[in-house]
């Protein structure tokens, strides 16, 4: 197994409140798809909705996965003004939430 030479992941699983317009749920993943233009240690950031057939979500609907060379990068982003404004504005539209960061690995066989 080979671990991924400066590259970290922040995979956000989110489940917004039921009732949730799609349309502010559109303007909530634009809000967050510009932090990637104004937090330069992000160095991508890729989203998208569940269509799992095993139906395993436990109720998560959306992830949104961004891509950092360092786990300084991401405690730069979480202390990022953007980042923190934004969290105001997208929290109170969650059920639920859960963050998880990784380093990949990649299995040789």
């Amino acid at each position: 197994m080979e671990e991924a030479k400066g590259v970290l992941k922040h995979l956000f699983l989110a489940k917004f409140k039921d009732g949730t317009p799609p349309d502010q749920i559109d303007g909530l993943i634009k809000g967050f798809a510009k932090l990637f233009n104004l937090i330069p240690p992000v160095k991508s950031f890729h989203w998208g909705k569940d269509v799992s057939a095993e139906n395993l979500h436990q109720g998560f609907t959306h992830v949104f996965e961004l891509t950092f060379e360092s786990m300084e990068g991401v405690a730069e982003y979480l202390a990022h003004p953007a980042h923190v404004e934004f969290a105001k504005v997208i929290r109170p539209n969650l059920d639920k939430f859960l963050v998880i960061d990784y380093k990949p690995t990649t299995v040789h066989l």
